[in-house]
């Protein structure tokens, strides 16, 4: 059950505040009997509840009399109160963040043969998206068939956005795609490719029947590789992501002449 403790107000504030309420105007020796706050910490506490903008006192009348900001208002303070709270350490967070990713950043790579997977279809789109936002240079996206990457409209929604982040960044990206696949892709990822990716000069498209696999080249030193399911025709099984500076080499070698020969794609 939410108090107003939730949203910073201590207990004793809290029984002060709620015992305004049903009191209206009243001084601080009567509320310390309402609300069971000792006498000895009551001014405090009123203080600072008035320090928030939850009561009002009057000063004219003698003893000083205190009454409560209607609820209402009273809650919108403090939930502003608890936004600008917030506020505050994401600043900080992202300083923080920021920081540590110049720190990080300046560290060198360890340039060593390194692979993983990962099987079904969350995980391996987590692990597309992960390698796409890790890209510094360039990405090479090969489409030859059924993938998680643009077969559902959110999905492919969700891969364009990474792309087109990428570009933003400064990653050139090439995009390589069989004339079927382009025929299969959802509407939303054709408008959002015309309204946002089409003009911009890092990124490119082209379409070409002379492709037999699914999967991406990241800053030519990284593959990551579409497995079909064996046991149903058209399935993504896994995708295997490889660093091995050797391998994406020859893998770009088999890629270019084959991007070379192919037409730019027109919608």
């Amino acid at each position: 059950m939410a108090t107003l403790r939730d949203l910073g107000l201590s207990e004793y504030e809290a029984r002060v505040y709620r015992t305004l309420l049903h009191t209206g105007p009243t001084t601080a020796k009567e509320l310390s009997r309402g609300s069971d706050v000792p006498m000895g910490r009551i001014y405090d506490v009123l203080n600072s509840i008035e320090g928030h903008s939850l009561i009002r006192s009057q000063t004219a009348s003698r003893p000083k009399k205190y009454v409560a900001v209607e609820p209402e208002t009273a809650l919108d303070r403090l939930l502003e109160n608890k936004r600008r709270e917030a506020d505050e350490v994401l600043e900080r967070y992202e300083e923080i963040v920021a920081e540590l990713s110049e720190e990080l950043d300046s560290t060198e790579p360890v340039e060593e043969q390194f692979w993983t997977a990962a099987v079904g279809e969350a995980e391996t789109l987590d692990l597309l998206l992960e390698r796409l936002a890790a890209a510094d240079e360039t990405i090479v996206m090969v489409v030859a068939n059924r993938s998680p990457q643009f077969d559902l409209g959110e999905i492919g929604d969700v891969v364009t956005e990474r792309l087109e982040a990428a570009v933003d960044r400064g990653v050139e990206v090439f995009l390589l795609m069989t004339p079927k696949v382009v025929e299969n892709l959802p509407r939303s990822v054709g408008e959002r490719y015309r309204a946002r990716l089409s003009d911009h000069s890092s990124f490119a498209v082209r379409t070409t029947t002379d492709l037999d696999g699914t999967f991406n080249l990241i800053d030519g030193t990284e593959v990551v590789l579409q497995v079909s399911n064996p046991l149903r025709s058209g399935e993504v099984f896994a995708v295997i992501d490889l660093k091995d500076p050797a391998f994406a080499s020859e893998i770009h070698e088999e890629f270019r002449p084959r991007w070379k020969e192919a037409d730019p794609l027109s919608f």
